[in-house]
């Protein structure tokens, strides 16, 4: 499947099998072909104001499954900032060109025969310049998982695409995703998550002509939006912050931030403390 879908990804494929010692577990672990199925929970929008393209996600997970590792490569030759999972996938990114994606869980509970999506952000940063590209590639893949991808481009251009392994991929133009796809199709994730008011929270900024780049961006770090509720694997990891026109990426939390940029990036490590708020 990797050879038919991906080939451009191939040789560093290959060149990771030979340093995780080679084998067959190995090397279908990590062509991400239908892996074990995961939930998250997740929230991003992209702001085309002054000062944008941003494109802002929360990575809602549980802290125990993250990698906590940003990765700058250049492995097909096309510089890629992004945020691993799954030793070599991205969960969020952006490339030379200009073109940022992010990731939520879909809110479906079905299952496919398909790519694990990490693989696919990497796939699309590593092979397309912009949206319209990235939709291309989009459209042709299969996928294991439902997930929606917020994909942006240093031009403004903006999709987010629903991504399904029983149906076709739908795109929509807007500029914000959280964990259902046009509808809830699952009723007791959606009230866990409340996905319907982070979506609504994060449309009602977009439409608001005050809402600047900074408020934006703040917003992420505060309810609904952030959550702490880490012992049941929906808690806010990080807020990342792509700025397009700059190449870098912020990631932020209550009174800490760590930086990078795409063109120097500065090789560093940061210790975050994350606490679960008490329930009354």
């Amino acid at each position: 499947m990797l050879r038919e879908h991906m080939p451009e990804l191939v040789p560093t494929w290959e060149r990771l099998i030979e340093l995780a010692g080679g084998g067959d577990v190995a090397a279908r672990m990590l062509s991400m072909v239908n892996p074990p199925p995961y939930l998250s929970g997740c929230s991003q929008g992209v702001f085309r104001g002054p000062g944008g393209p941003i494109l802002v996600r929360n990575y809602d997970y549980a802290p125990s499954r993250f990698e906590g590792l940003v990765w700058n490569t250049a492995w097909t030759g096309r510089r890629v900032m992004g945020t691993s999972d799954c030793l070599w996938g991205l969960l969020d990114g952006v490339n030379e060109d200009g073109l940022a994606v992010s990731l939520t869980f879909g809110g479906r509970p079905v299952l496919g025969d398909g790519f694990g999506v990490p693989l696919v952000l990497r796939y699309l940063l590593e092979t397309c310049s912009n949206v319209a590209e990235a939709a291309a590639v989009l459209a042709r893949l299969p996928y294991h998982l439902a997930h929606s991808l917020t994909l942006a481009d240093v031009s403004g251009e903006v999709l987010t695409a629903h991504l399904s392994p029983d149906r076709g991929v739908a795109f929509r133009p807007t500029p914000a995703a959280t964990n259902h796809q046009d509808v809830v199709e699952w009723t007791e994730h959606a009230a866990v998550t409340r996905t319907l008011e982070r979506e609504a929270c994060i449309l009602a900024m977009l439409d608001d002509p005050s809402t600047t780049a900074e408020g934006f961006v703040q917003a992420f770090l505060a309810p609904p939006l952030r959550t702490t509720t880490y012992s049941r694997g929906f808690g806010t990891l990080y807020t990342a912050a792509y700025n397009l026109p700059e190449l870098t990426v912020d990631y932020l939390w209550l009174g800490a931030g760590w930086s990078h940029s795409l063109r120097n990036f500065q090789p560093s490590t940061h210790v975050e403390a994350l606490v679960e708020a008490s329930v009354a």
